[in-house]
């Protein structure tokens, strides 16, 4: 990503974007559950959904008859690599596969949102593929049947600092807003590749997501790890510079977000899956294609400090086309869990290809 990208627009103070409520568009809602109001459009004028699906093998499927199906389907509501699915709801690319689904945002832990899919109390859910294999090791009935996208995690540190790449970080102290999450598993993997040992040769510290630029002001750290909208927003006050990114490199074609499908549904249901499936990837794909239009539909769920003209920056960041299934999902899924052996994450008696066989599902393949 070019400087102009990662530091266009004004500048944006930092005390602003803190008072603004940047907190408060993370902050957990009253129950584990919430569900989000939507009102589904009729297809938006203008947009020919004839160009979607993207999969022939999809396209050939008959459609779902009777009743739209009514579903429910978890998400973090202020990620906004997730903008495909408020795009559709509004788009109509729910309403296209027959399916009636309603978003529901998700604030408890991934133990319990996989349980929450498996057990029924939600039908799918989209995640972080580094923060839901190591739970899906212990055998959730939930299968993976697609990624999303990837681009969603940073290191970032002062512009003046030491740390200008990745390897810099060995000796360093690097703040993190939680230490299992998928940013720590990521770049703790890129090190590990570098040939640091990221548990010994980093002392990563725990800070609230919100404050962890105030800890590198502060001179506690040198670097923190953060996601967007946290991090684009920082990222646009010229004292910070993103380090690396999981972009960077080969992981550019990797997806770093996943599909989650109940187990019973995928069993029982087949066709509806692979329609579920089939709206998310045609809805990742029309986000890809028309960001501007994607960041006005994510706009009611992004924090108050950042504009439209953000929003829609951080949507082209992301790289929506990229959405694999099938055999392609499935090496990403087991390329994922040997990187998280190799930094002891996963047990090291797992066997990754046939974990990676256990938890996905090609829903174009019935």
């Amino acid at each position: 990503m070019s400087n102009d990208n990662k530091h266009g627009g004004s500048r944006l103070d930092r005390r602003h974007l803190l008072q603004a409520g940047l907190a408060a568009a993370f902050a957990a809602p009253l129950g584990a559950l919430g569900a989000q109001a939507f009102a589904p459009r009729a297809v938006a004028p203008g947009i020919d959904l004839s160009e979607f699906p993207l999969c022939q093998t999809a396209s050939d499927a008959p459609a779902l008859t009777g009743a739209p199906r009514k579903l429910k389907l978890s998400w973090n509501a202020g990620a906004v690599c997730l903008a495909p699915l408020p795009v559709a709801i509004e788009h109509g690319f729910f309403q296209k596969q027959n399916l009636d689904v309603e978003l529901v945002n998700y604030s408890g832990s991934t133990d319990q949102l996989l349980e929450a899919i498996a057990t029924g109390k939600s039908d799918a859910g989209l995640g972080m593929a580094l923060r839901w294999l190591k739970p899906l090791e212990q055998g959730f009935d939930v299968k993976i049947a697609a990624g999303t996208h990837g681009g969603c995690m940073r290191v970032l540190s002062r512009a003046d600092s030491g740390v200008s790449k990745l390897a810099d970080l060995k000796g360093k102290i690097v703040a993190v807003g939680d230490l299992a999450g998928p940013d720590k598993n990521f770049f703790s993997i890129q090190l590990a590749k570098l040939g640091i040992d990221p548990n010994k040769d980093v002392d990563w510290r725990a800070y609230p997501g919100n404050l962890l630029d105030v800890a590198v002001q502060k001179g506690e750290v040198q670097a923190f790890l953060s996601s967007d909208p946290l991090a684009y927003l920082w990222l646009k006050d010229a004292q910070y510079k993103e380090v690396a990114s999981n972009l960077d490199g080969d992981y550019r074609d990797k997806s770093c977000c996943i599909v989650g499908l109940r187990g019973s549904l995928v069993r029982e249901e087949p066709q509806v899956a692979r329609a579920l499936t089939q709206a998310l990837l045609d809805a990742a794909m029309f986000t890809s294609q028309n960001p501007a239009v994607a960041a006005k539909s994510f706009q009611p769920y992004a924090p108050k400090a950042a504009s439209l003209a953000d929003i829609e920056g951080m949507v082209r960041y992301h790289t929506h086309h990229h959405h694999p299934t099938g055999e392609v999902l499935k090496r990403e899924l087991k390329a994922y869990a040997d990187d998280l052996k190799s930094v002891q994450v996963f047990k090291q008696s797992t066997d990754t290809a046939k974990f990676a066989e256990r938890i996905y599902v090609d829903v174009f393949a019935v």
